[in-house]
């Protein structure tokens, strides 16, 4: 065991935890107004997202059911990325959707690797 693994639990549960509150804070932008006023009218899609974005947010923070709160974050992701990015550019810096890219992989990884040591449940 090297000096850096012996931490491996630990900074996996602060990504966890500050992955799941940033994911948090875009839906209750979207829903709430809060921290700061949504720019956008909101529309179905946009209304599934913030509530997709606060419950898996939360789930994933806690890492309660975080296989798949990060599955279904990581698709969410996905879709806003092609859908409202994606096809403008083929490039994620050139088209706006870097952080969409990466909340999805970030995700993806979440629901592969599981909830970690420090959580609700370690299912």
């Amino acid at each position: 065991m090297t000096f850096l693994d012996k931490y491996s639990d630990v900074s996996y549960f602060a990504f966890r935890v500050v992955a799941g509150f940033l994911f948090l804070c875009h839906g209750t932008q979207k829903l709430l107004n809060y921290p700061i006023e949504f720019p956008y009218p909101l529309s179905a899609m946009s209304t599934s997202a913030g509530i997709i974005e606060i419950l898996a947010g939360v789930l994933i923070m806690v890492g309660f059911y975080s296989r798949l709160a990060a599955f279904i974050a990581s698709g969410t992701m996905a879709v806003a990325y092609w859908m409202v990015h994606g096809l403008n550019q083929p490039f994620p810096i050139a088209n706006g959707g870097e952080l969409s890219a990466l909340y999805c992989f970030c995700f993806l990884y979440i629901a592969t690797k599981g909830p970690g040591k420090f959580s609700v449940n370690t299912r």
